[in-house]
C-alpha cells in the first residue's frame, strides 16, 4: 500500500482512501501487471523483437505478424533448440550451432517469444471454442 493511502485495518476493505480525498475500489486479488512484469525485460524483450523483423530477404515484417499463426509444433521445436542453446550457455559452454542466438540475452528472449507463441495459440484456440467468432456478432447482430 502506499504512503498516500490510508489502512483502515479491516481485512476486506472494499474502498481505498487516499491523503487527497479521492477513492477507488479496493485493489486486493487484482492483477498487478507493474509489479509481475519487468519493464527493462520487456524493453529488452521488444528490442529482439524488433531487430528479428527484419527477413533474409530484407523486407521487414509486421511485429504482429506471428498473431496470424504459426503451428504449435514449430514454436516447441524452436523453444527447445532456444533451451539448449540457453543451457549449454548457462553450463559454460560453447554452443556450436553456428544459427544460434548470439547471448544468453538473446536466448531467453526466443524462449520467451516462442513459450508466448504457443500459449497464444492455446489461448486463442480456448477463446474460439467458448465465443461466437466477433465477424458472426457483426454479420448477425441480435
Amino acid at each position: 500500500m502506499s504512503q498516500q493511502e490510508q489502512d483502515s485495518g479491516k481485512p476486506e476493505q472494499l474502498v481505498r482512501s487516499f491523503n487527497t480525498g479521492a477513492t477507488r475500489s479496493a485493489d486486493a486479488g487484482r492483477y498487478d501487471p507493474e509489479g509481475f512484469l519487468s519493464p527493462i525485460v520487456i524493453e529488452r524483450y521488444c528490442e529482439y523483437m524488433n531487430a528479428n523483423r527484419v527477413q533474409p530477404d530484407g523486407s521487414v515484417r509486421d511485429s504482429d505478424n506471428w498473431q496470424k499463426g504459426i503451428p504449435l509444433a514449430a514454436y516447441a521445436k524452436g523453444m527447445g533448440r532456444h533451451h539448449l542453446h540457453f543451457w549449454t550457455r548457462h553450463r559454460g559452454y560453447q554452443v556450436m550451432d553456428e544459427k544460434a542466438a548470439k547471448d544468453l540475452e538473446e536466448d531467453l528472449c526466443a524462449i520467451i517469444f516462442n513459450a508466448s507463441g504457443y500459449l497464444f495459440e492455446l489461448l486463442k484456440r480456448k477463446q474460439e471454442r467458448q465465443a461466437p467468432p466477433l465477424r458472426s456478432l457483426l454479420e448477425n447482430p441480435a
